[in-house]
C-alpha cells in the first residue's frame, strides 16, 4: 500500500530552462516513489526522521513533484510505471541473508528496471539492484567503510555514463558511507563508475535508466558523527581511530549533486521527452 509521505521538504520551482519547460513537465504528474528497507539509528530517527525524509531532504527544492513511499518489508509492491522514479533506500539488513522479503524486493526490481522506470538505489539499495539484476552481494573483503572518504571516478568510461552521475564533479571527490557488505560481482551489462580504497563499486550503472551509489547522499555531517558515534566501541576494536574518523567528518556537496544529476538527467529528462510526446499527439 502506497502512503503520502508526511515528512516533505518544502519546494520552490527549480530554474531548468524557464517556465514553459517547467508547465511541461509538471503536466504529467511527476511522482517519486522512495522505497523503504530499513530504519536510521534510533538517535537520527529522533532528530532527522526516516530515511525517507532524508532523502526528500537532500533532493530539496530540485524536485517540485509529488513523493509518495512503501515498506518493502511489509506491504505489496506498487505497479513498476506506477511512477517516475523509485529510490531505495539504505537499511542494516544484509542481500546476503537472503531474507523473504528481500527475494520479493528484488523479483519486483527486476520488473522496475524492466519496464524502464528510473530506478536509484543507495547503498544497501544499491546491493540489492545489483543482486537482483544477476550481480552478487558479500561480506566487504575490505573490512567495514565508515565516515567521509574519498571517492575515485573511473577513468574508463563506456557510454560517457559517468558524465551523466558525477557532472560538475572533479575526478577524485568525497561522500559519506557506512557499510559492511558490498557489490563483489557486476550484473551482466552493468558498468562500475567509481570506487574507493574500502570499496571497488561505489557508482554502478546497471542500465540506462537504473543507477547505484554504495554512498549516502543523505546523510550529512551530523547524522555521519551519530552514526560513528553511536559504533564506537565495535569502530575502535576493529581498529579504527574513532577521533580520526569524527575530526574527518564533513558534509560534501558531492554526494546530494550525484543525486540531482540522477534526476535532472535521467528522471526529470525523460519526463520532458514524454510531455513532448503528449504536446505532439494532442496537435
Amino acid at each position: 500500500m502506497l502512503f503520502p509521505l508526511t515528512e516533505t521538504y518544502t519546494h520552490q520551482a527549480p530554474v531548468l530552462g524557464g517556465s514553459s519547460y517547467h508547465r511541461a513537465v509538471s503536466a504529467i504528474g511527476k511522482k517519486i516513489i522512495i522505497v523503504t528497507t530499513g530504519d536510521p539509528i534510533p538517535d537520527m530517527i529522533e532528530k532527522r526522521g526516516s530515511f525517507a525524509a532524508m532523502i526528500q531532504q537532500a533532493i530539496g527544492h530540485l524536485w517540485t513533484g509529488d513523493y509518495a513511499g512503501f515498506d518493502a518489508r511489509l506491504e505489496a509492491f506498487p505497479h513498476p510505471r506506477e511512477a517516475d522514479a523509485f529510490i531505495i533506500t539504505g537499511s542494516a539488513s544484509n542481500v546476503p541473508n537472503r531474507d523473504d522479503w528481500i527475494v520479493r524486493t528484488e523479483a519486483w526490481l527486476r520488473e522496475v528496471v524492466a519496464a524502464g522506470t528510473p530506478t536509484f538505489g543507495i547503498c544497501f539499495g544499491h546491493q540489492l539492484l545489483a543482486h537482483a539484476l544477476g550481480g552478487e552481494c558479500i561480506r566487504n573483503p575490505r573490512g567495514r567503510e565508515i565516515g567521509t572518504v574519498t571517492i575515485h571516478r573511473r577513468t574508463e568510461d563506456p557510454g560517457h555514463a559517468g558524465e551523466i552521475l558525477f557532472a560538475g564533479l572533479p575526478q577524485h571527490f568525497q561522500a559519506n558511507v557506512t557499510h559492511i557488505d558490498t557489490v563483489g560481482r557486476l550484473p551482466p551489462g552493468a558498468v562500475s563508475l567509481a570506487r574507493s580504497d574500502g570499496d571497488e563499486h561505489h557508482a554502478i550503472r546497471f542500465t540506462p535508466t537504473c543507477y547505484g551509489v554504495q554512498f549516502h547522499p543523505e546523510i550529512d555531517a551530523e547524522i555521519m558523527l551519530s552514526y560513528i558515534r553511536s559504533r564506537r566501541e565495535i569502530l575502535a576494536s576493529e581498529g579504527f581511530d574513532v577521533e580520526a574518523l569524527e575530526g574527518a567528518v564533513t558534509t560534501p556537496e558531492a554526494g546530494q549533486r550525484t543525486l540531482h544529476n540522477f534526476l535532472r538527467h535521467v528522471v526529470l529528462g525523460r519526463s520532458v521527452e514524454t510531455a513532448d510526446q503528449v504536446v505532439s499527439a494532442e496537435n
